[in-house]
């Protein structure tokens, strides 16, 4: 984590203990049993549907500027 806010956010902004976070990982554990059991492939295209609003919100954050604008184009 950084130490102060980001710049263009306030030390008391409702998020800012989650700004302040250099990387963000998702993850899911699954167990042996899982994993071994037949229909594994579906539990995982599942985790991965899950996942996509984040990994969308997170391109759409990373790609634009704060306008919306594209930052490439």
């Amino acid at each position: 984590q950084v130490k102060t806010a980001p710049r263009g956010y306030t030390a008391d902004h409702p998020a800012i203990e989650l700004l302040r976070y250099k990387q963000l990982t998702i993850r899911h554990d699954f167990t042996d049993e899982e994993v071994l059991h037949s229909s594994f492939h579906k539990k995982v295209a599942q985790t991965f549907h899950d996942m996509r609003p984040f990994l969308d919100y997170m391109s759409e954050i990373l790609t634009t500027d704060l306008n919306g604008i594209p930052l490439h184009q």
